[in-house]
């Protein structure tokens, strides 16, 4: 992306699968814009006040005083479906809402805890979390990246982040408490952060990534916020302040991991694959089944299977997830 004379960019370049450079084509020919040849292309057409070349390569470069406006309302909208070019305002006002977003880190991984996060942002808060790169933790490969990101959020100014996180004799005491129900501790748990968040910077409303479609949450804090709207979804992620949440609890699970790793002296390992059995199996020869539950969820099948205890012959055997629960 280059900039011309005014300052605003002149030059814009994408990568288009076959099909969305089919759907350009198409917007092309039926706007009767002037078709073209260049070499190594797939076509190129001259626009109103902007030349456009798709090439074989798929990349598509669009260059005028104009093309900002077929990249706002055309390209990012109707091809790429995403929103580069400071269009979030336009397309995605409800991202600039001061609001609440939740996610949690751990769920899936046997050794280690459960962690929730809450961030509050809103307006100008929300443009600093993508420019510095902000997205669903799931999608960065590097926990580096990750704790280098969550510092500059609780860095940033008027961002309000909160965490709640438990020692793994805590976790796996209150998993029996709450009736051997993951969902119900983790929504009670996404309660604890969200209020904690709420104390410091009210707003009035949150977003959650779905983990369950019992509004499980919702009745957790509807005695201290009665009027505190909490939506959620699947994929809740592509909201910035969701996304921030989701780093935030992936960074403290990073962390406790560390530790953890520190007091078993050995790497625990993240998931629940066959590496992680080979490792459980060692702190169990060790240490016996008291010993692995200080590193991992004993609720897990992963641990009967660690241990050698069948279906059934441990209290709160299986998952425990007890409503239905969103994939």
């Amino acid at each position: 992306m280059s900039n011309g004379r005014n300052g605003k960019p002149s030059c814009f370049t994408f990568s288009l699968s076959e099909v969305q450079s089919k759907m350009l084509l198409k917007i092309c020919e039926v706007r009767g814009f002037e078709r073209y040849d260049v070499n190594y292309a797939r076509y190129a057409f001259r626009g109103n006040g902007f030349n456009l070349v798709m090439y074989n390569s798929g990349k598509l470069v669009l260059q005028g005083k104009e093309a900002p406006d077929f990249v706002t309302f055309t390209i990012e909208p109707q091809i790429t479906r995403e929103f580069s070019f400071g269009n979030e305002s336009v397309f995605h006002r409800e991202w600039f809402l001061a609001h609440a977003g939740l996610d949690e880190s751990g769920k899936g991984d046997f050794f280690g805890p459960v962690v929730t996060a809450c961030v509050i942002a809103g307006g100008n808060e929300v443009r600093m979390l993508r420019k510095v790169g902000v997205k669903d933790s799931k999608s960065i490969g590097s926990d580096r990246v990750i704790l280098d990101l969550e510092k500059k959020i609780r860095e940033a100014e008027n961002v309000v982040v909160e965490v709640m996180a438990l020692s793994m004799e805590k976790y796996n005491e209150l998993h029996r408490r709450f009736g051997n129900n993951l969902n119900q501790l983790l929504g009670w748990m996404h309660a604890c952060s969200l209020k904690n968040a709420l104390k410091r910077r009210y707003v009035a409303q949150g977003l959650l990534d779905q983990f369950s479609k019992s509004p499980i949450v919702q009745g957790f804090i509807r005695r201290d916020f009665p009027d505190f709207e909490l939506a959620m979804r699947t994929k809740a992620e592509s909201d910035p302040v969701v996304a921030a949440a989701s780093i935030v609890a992936r960074a403290e699970y990073v962390r406790r991991m560390e530790k953890l790793s520190e007091a078993a002296k050995v790497i625990l390992p993240k998931g629940a694959s066959r590496g992680v059995i080979e490792i459980g199996k060692k702190i169990f020869a060790a240490e016996g089944a008291e010993g692995l539950a200080k590193y991992g969820k004993i609720h897990f099948k992963t641990f009967r299977e660690i241990c050698g205890i069948g279906e059934g012959e441990m209290e709160g055997s299986g998952d425990g997830e007890g409503d239905e629960t969103v994939a």
